[in-house]
């Protein structure tokens, strides 16, 4: 939608955002210029901001510029009073079905902060951790954490606030991001050196410098947004003649979202030609990432040229007062990046002792690792070896088991052990005695039973009877 395309490269000016897609009138001399045939456009797609919340942004603004109420009161609020949160309160009178849509929105960001944050934590080794996530989703100033199931006035108002304020450190991080690129870059370039012999070193210079030489040989670059540059892109994109030039038709010619504003993007796109001058995807001297920078340099340098309010967008009156001054008429020439190196000598003796540091602590931590790795290898080691031991144990007793396990009879349903025979215990009377004692044995068993049927040699009154020595022992004597 071409209001969305504004909006996301600024939220100072949500009103251009959600305006409408027709295109203004262009005053044009129809017997000088010949108007292009109309042709059916897509709507511009949504540009990313680099935002981490870039999606949650565009889906609260795709579904608030639904409600009529809020569409309208976005046309009669002042830039100003959408900064500092005005607008933010006409929240309250939007659809239902606007405001549950909402509510489902910031309660799927908060699903996915909380992802992040678990996702995080495992991988810093807290797995075992408690995660506060309330504590931690203070971080994120775009949403208010305290309550995460509804989107409220506070949600929108912290929203464009935050929008703001990060789009407006967005290319301040992208020049440092850039600048460690090309750091890195030359890094490589001589830790490479260093590995090759003289003979190879001398001709990778030579290489480097041919390189260098070839990518600086290129047509005149114009000063970005100077007369000459806009009057190029007149003749050579659209198709005009350079002397009918006017500022107006110009501006809305390339106003392609017809909201009377030249966005970030659509100004970043009147540079494309000055950038084929320049870079070529198809040689090896030219660097897109480069490319990407130059385009960048520009754009800042006619925002800060033409943008008098500082709201990051362009109107239609100060590209027209832009085009009356001197420096529109007889710009300076541009320096390009070649001309104007990312980083000085003293920022790259920094960068490599950094990078040099955390080599030698990724060393440090190699080590560490590898002696926890070895220690582990050897408990590993000794558990196996007790596993072995316990396991050989439990096998001579399962043996032992089964040796000296009795057997059992079974007598009418009952279980009784079964003794081995040669373990059965004998009756008394059969079992033997050692040799010294198998006579008095014998003769306590006659005593005993002497006793108890009333011995044979004895009277009634107990006196002992005479018997004949030669008799049956045992037996009565006879008269």
């Amino acid at each position: 939608m071409s209001w969305t395309n504004g909006f996301l490269t600024s939220c100072l000016v949500l009103a251009s955002l959600l305006s409408s897609s027709e295109a203004v009138p262009i005053s044009v001399d129809k017997t000088k210029v010949k108007i292009p045939e109309e042709t059916v456009q897509e709507a511009p797609q949504s540009v990313d901001t680099g935002l981490h919340y870039d999606r949650y942004l565009r889906e609260v603004i795709d579904f608030l510029e639904k409600d009529q109420h809020f569409r309208e009161k976005l046309h009669n609020t002042d830039m100003e009073d959408i900064k500092q949160g005005k607008l933010a309160k006409e929240l309250d009178f939007v659809s239902h079905h606007v405001r549950t849509k909402l509510d489902e929105l910031k309660r799927q960001e908060v699903s996915r902060l909380r992802t992040l944050i678990k996702a995080k934590q495992d991988i810093e080794g807290g797995n075992d951790m408690a995660v506060d996530h309330q504590a931690l989703l203070k971080q994120f100033e775009y949403l208010n954490h305290m309550n995460p199931h509804t989107f409220e006035v506070e949600d929108l108002d912290r929203l464009i606030k935050s929008a703001t304020k990060d789009l407006e450190n967005f290319d301040k991080e992208r020049h440092e991001e850039f600048k460690r690129y090309e750091m890195m870059k030359e890094h490589e370039r001589r830790e490479h050196l260093k590995t090759l012999d003289e003979e190879g070193r001398k001709k990778e210079e030579e290489h480097y410098e041919e390189m260098k030489k070839k990518h600086a040989d290129h047509p005149k670059v114009n000063h970005p947004g100077s007369q000459d540059q806009l009057k190029e892109v007149w003749e050579e994109a659209d198709g005009l003649d350079p002397e009918d030039f006017d500022p107006k038709t110009f501006f809305n010619l390339h106003d392609t979202n017809g909201d009377g504003f030249f966005d970030e993007q659509e100004l970043e796109a009147l540079f494309t030609k000055e950038l084929e001058k320049i870079y070529d995807p198809t040689n090896e001297e030219d660097d897109m990432v480069e490319m990407e920078e130059e385009r960048l340099r520009m754009r800042e340098h006619v925002m800060n040229e033409v943008d008098a309010n500082k709201d990051r967008l362009v109107s239609l009156d100060e590209f027209l007062i832009a085009t009356k001054k001197k420096e529109f008429l007889e710009p300076d020439s541009w320096e390009t990046l070649e001309q104007n190196q990312a980083y000085t000598e003293e920022e790259m003796r920094e960068f490599e002792e950094h990078l040099a540091k955390q080599e030698e602590d990724l060393n440090l931590k190699a080590v560490d690792l590898q002696k926890q790795r070895e220690e582990l290898e050897r408990q590993q080691e000794q558990l196996n070896a007790q596993k072995i031991q316990l396991q050989q144990a439990v096998e001579h007793m399962e043996r032992l088991k089964k040796t000296e396990q009795p057997h059992e009879v079974h007598v009418e349903g009952n279980a009784v052990q079964e003794v081995p025979q040669h373990e059965q215990a004998l009756p008394p009377e059969h079992q033997p005695s050692p040799p010294d004692q198998e006579a008095p044995a014998a003769q306590n068993d006659i005593a005993q039973q002497d006793l108890s049927q009333g011995h044979p040699n004895q009277s009634q009154d107990g006196q002992p009877l005479l018997h004949d020595p030669n008799s049956v022992h045992g037996a009565p004597h006879m008269p």
